[in-house]
């Protein structure tokens, strides 16, 4: 059996806020290693030991709980060694996140492939170069399948109007919904809805 912990930005972010100014050493310098072994430190040891119950039961810890056992990882490593403050509490470097997660938890929304982008965490030459890896569309025509796909399936299973769907999923106006959709599927959305 296996237990790690993960420590997600907003997390840290959230941590580091509430930590008073004067406790947090600014001339440290952050760990060169990306992997480090940790002292069993009875900080640690007892972190690990408080988890293990909940790994051999079938009770899940509340989040509240979760959360306060992140807070004690957090104040372990630091307890461990200084430098772990500028290690977790870096927010200046570049970072991503996963396009494909972004964009179909956002596909409906008015934002432009540079919104895209940044949001993302990248330029926008870099977002349109990680995009090729993962789809031989462009964004922009990802986006549009997407919305297609999802207008399709609102108005299978929900039996929303035509109106209420293409709004829903992300598209300015009917008559380039309209477009797009029969161009796709080779049948007017109308016409979809009464054989679905």
């Amino acid at each position: 059996m296996g237990i790690f912990l993960t420590f997600k930005r907003n997390f840290l972010r959230d941590v580091y806020q509430k930590m008073e100014q004067k406790n947090i050493p600014l001339d440290v310098i952050k760990h060169k290693h990306s992997v480090i072994k940790l002292p069993e430190t009875p900080d640690i040891k007892g972190l690990f030991l408080s988890m293990t119950p909940y790994f051999d039961s079938s009770i899940k810890p509340s989040d509240e709980m979760m959360r306060l056992k992140l807070l004690e990882g957090v104040q372990s490593l630091l307890n461990i060694d200084k430098r772990f403050f500028p290690t977790l509490f870096d927010f200046t470097e570049p970072w991503k996140i996963d396009i494909l997660d972004f964009l179909n938890e956002n596909y409906m929304y008015d934002l432009t492939i540079e919104d895209i982008a940044s949001f993302t965490g990248r330029s926008l030459s870099t977002f349109k170069r990680d995009f090729k890896k993962i789809s031989e569309l462009s964004p922009e025509k990802w986006l549009i399948q997407k919305r297609l796909e999802a207008a399709c399936e609102k108005i299978h299973e929900t039996g929303k109007s035509i109106t209420d769907v293409y709004m829903e999923v992300g598209f300015k106006n009917f008559s380039h919904f309209s477009t797009a959709f029969k161009k796709r599927y080779g049948i007017a959305p109308s016409n979809y809805a009464q054989i679905s």
